[in-house]
């Protein structure tokens, strides 16, 4: 009996032991996975619009991309990577040091470049950029003021096969006294690499420096420190650049074309199993992927049985056509994962189908690319045109749309390139004041919200409209006076009148910019508004400087002898509630292109279009003021004060870039008349200097220039008040003195 009862125990004994190797081991086995996670392993989920179960078989992308000889493990790369990237982990806690930048608050954020060395080589591309940075609002020339460092020696091309490959960066960079190891220390870089494996071997340790680069892979990306940029050309404009090709939507809105492609089909090396397999979609209907091998030096000693039937058909479509009637467009990995097709096919609304795997996409912090872009799968291309086949119309519409609002904000030159960059490292060192995801990803762009100004959304006229909010109901008035007060019967004086009895208006702002001190208060005639006198220090571009006592979201803007009656501004104050974005006003002036001159004139004859809406008599948003004087380079603002003409146009030519629309005239009883001086004033009206309407012209040809493209739209729009000039008793109308002699 106690025999069996000692096997009873023994097989008892023997069953827990069991359990306990068979569930200690799965925990086991959980754990470390666990662990493994957080030492850094990262966890790609599969494509959405596919289910891995039922692809099994499938090869793994590093035997894709890589030839006979050349295969290389993920670790192998990974052990290549930190030996060259030592600081692979930096965040801006540990990497950056921000009392550089916040010495001085918000506008402690400078950017010095080294001085380039004589005789040194730098291609166009960064010459460009260190441009932009020199001509940028952030820029110094003094190091000791600098929060962030820019290098001089050229660091885009390291491909060591390239002829604009700099050598020896490592001792080189190392004699700079600022370099800390990198810290503080922005990179630019668009290739990298080189034959066979174009691995992300700059050739030189970046240290601690943020790495704004082409073609960046997730794996190596460090995630709130680097920046993944665009790969662009070396023709790619250095300002303003061509505007999105999407002028009108049709519906329902898919083009002659579904999908496309045309490009190089690389033989051999990492990205040739990718373009090698495009022929497999292509039906020469409505998809067309076509490809060439016909580049290179010597590549008829390498084509394939393919090559001379690709080549033939590669040549019957033009690739302009394609991208301008196509409704997606397919952008595949080249040698790197960055691709020039991406900004090609977002300029032309052709919607991107990105199968690239593994590449960060650009701007990635800020940007919501899946309101843009379709992200496929290398190893799933026969699936792609199943997948864009069920993209709804509704779909594509905003799709296509999102495309044209990210180019024109961040990609159309370099210098929206290099400044998205410097706004988004200077979001990181200020988070508390800085833009949130919906400012980058809705009109008019980050590059356009200054978040000094507010972190609010209500607090800017374009997001009215999305938020349902209406702008306020009453109205300051500015009065732009450089006349001195020898008379009661001065123009201004009746102004002040009629603008302080509309029961819109909240106050009244003179802005004395006369040679002479500005008159005591009792000079002034009694008003139901408050009056406030402020010294606009003699210089003209004041007019548009941000003022605290302005308390209300209008402004109307005057000149001290503009003529107008109370209806009138009321009349105009109610359209501008309707479209605060825009200047609404009076006065109106055109521009053109010259073709004989090649350059662009300005006029002043009354026709039935127009361009500028004169702010002598005009409402806007005061956020406008902010920008005016943040935005704007200070040499345009010295231009205006040195002519003492021209804000005018320089604020319709700012207005007009932030909305892409023209200004708005309304209908006035009288015209807006250039008036002489008062009697018993030495100073003479500008307008009747033979030089002002010459400057003029100059002026619109300089803000061009800066811009980089002509931002003034024309318009024959015009808005009137009800009944306005109709045969019917003028007793029935509401604005009654707009009728009246």
């Amino acid at each position: 009996m106690q025999a069996r009862k000692k096997y009873v125990l023994l097989g008892l004994c023997a069953c827990c032991w069991l359990l306990l190797i068979y569930w200690g081991g799965g925990v086991q086995v959980r754990l470390f996975k666990l662990l493994g996670r957080q030492r850094g392993e990262v966890v790609r989920p599969w494509p959405n619009w596919t289910d891995r179960a039922f692809l099994p078989g499938y090869a793994q992308l590093e035997e894709l991309q890589t030839g006979p000889g050349s295969v290389e493990s993920p670790h192998q790369r990974h052990q290549a990577w930190t030996g060259i990237y030592k600081d692979s982990r930096c965040r801006m806690e540990t990497c950056f040091d921000f009392t550089r930048c916040r010495r001085r608050g918000r506008d402690g954020f400078r950017v010095y470049v080294y001085p380039s060395e004589k005789g040194e080589r730098v291609s166009e591309s960064y010459r460009k950029i260190l441009t932009s940075i020199g001509e940028s609002r952030y820029y110094t020339t003094d190091p000791r003021e600098a929060c962030l460092f820019v290098l001089g020696i050229d660091t885009l091309d390291r491909d060591q096969l390239s002829g604009q490959f700099v050598p020896n960066l490592d001792d080189r960079i190392k004699g700079y006294p600022l370099w800390n190891e990198g810290r503080n220390h922005l990179v630019f870089n668009l290739y990298s690499g080189t034959w066979p494996n174009y691995n992300e071997d700059l050739g030189f340790n970046i240290g601690q420096a943020i790495l704004a680069k082409a073609s960046l892979n997730t794996e190596h990306f460090r995630p709130g420190f680097d920046i993944s940029i665009p790969l662009f050309s070396k023709e790619h404009p250095q300002k303003g650049g061509e505007r999105g090709w999407l002028v009108r939507n049709t519906v329902p809105p898919h083009r002659k074309y579904l999908l496309m492609f045309k490009g190089k089909r690389y033989l051999t090396g990492i990205g040739s199993d990718t373009r090698n397999a495009l022929h497999h979609i292509h039906n020469g209907k409505d998809i067309v992927s076509l490809t060439t091998c016909r580049h290179g030096k010597d590549w008829e000693k390498h084509k394939d049985s393919r090559c001379d039937h690709d080549n033939l058909e590669y040549e019957k479509f033009d690739y302009q056509e394609l991208l301008h009637n196509s409704t997606f467009c397919l952008v595949p990995r080249g040698r790197r994962l960055g691709s020039f097709r991406f900004l090609e096919s977002l300029q032309a609304a052709c919607i991107p189908v990105l199968l690239s795997n593994g590449w960060e996409l650009p701007f990635s912090d800020v940007i919501q690319w899946n309101q843009a872009v379709i992200e496929g799968d290398e190893r799933l291309l026969l699936q792609v045109p199943s997948t864009v086949r069920a993209v709804g119309n509704e779909r594509v519409l905003a799709l296509r749309q999102r495309t044209q609002m990210l180019w024109e904000a961040y990609f159309s030159s370099v210098d929206k390139i290099v400044l998205t960059t410097l706004e988004i490292i200077k979001d990181r060192v200020f988070s508390h004041i800085s833009r949130n995801k919906y400012m980058w990803n809705a009109l008019p762009g980050g590059l356009l919200v200054l978040p000094e100004y507010s972190t609010h959304l209500a607090y800017f006229p374009f997001y009215y409209l999305s938020l349902g909010v209406s702008p306020g109901q009453e109205f300051t008035a500015i009065i732009h006076a450089v006349s001195p007060l020898v008379s009661q019967s001065q123009p201004i004086m009746k102004l002040l009148q009629v603008v302080s009895k509309s029961k819109y208006c909240s106050q009244i702002i003179i802005l004395w910019n006369s040679e002479k001190p500005p008159p005591h208060r009792s000079k002034w005639p009694p008003m139901p508004v408050p009056l406030t006198v402020t010294d606009g220090r003699r210089k003209t571009s004041s007019r548009f400087l941000p003022n605290v006592a302005i308390e209300t979201e209008a402004v109307l803007s005057l000149d001290e002898d503009t003529v107008l009656l109370t209806s009138e501004v009321n009349f105009a104050f109610l359209v501008w509630r309707s479209f605060p974005e825009r200047i609404v006003g009076y006065p109106p002036r055109s521009h053109f292109w010259d073709p004989v001159k090649h350059a662009w004139g300005y006029t002043s004859k009354w026709t039935n279009e127009y361009s500028i809406v004169l702010t002598g008599a005009a409402f806007y948003h005061r956020y406008y003021h902010y920008l005016f004087s943040h935005y704007l380079p200070p040499s345009l603002r010295a231009l205006v004060d040195r002519t003492s003409n021209c804000e005018d146009i320089l604020m319709n030519f700012l207005v007009s870039s932030v909305t892409h629309l023209p200004p708005i005239k309304v209908a006035q009883r009288k015209q807006y008349k250039e008036l002489p001086s008062p009697q018993g004033t030495k100073i003479s009206a500008p307008w009747a200097n033979p030089e002002h309407f010459t400057q003029r012209q100059e002026c619109v040809n300089s803000f061009a220039r800066w811009f980089g493209y002509m931002p003034l739209v024309h318009s024959q729009f015009r808005l009137d008040p009800l009944l306005f000039k109709d045969q019917v008793s003028v007793l029935r109308k509401k604005y009654k003195d707009l009728e009246r002699a």
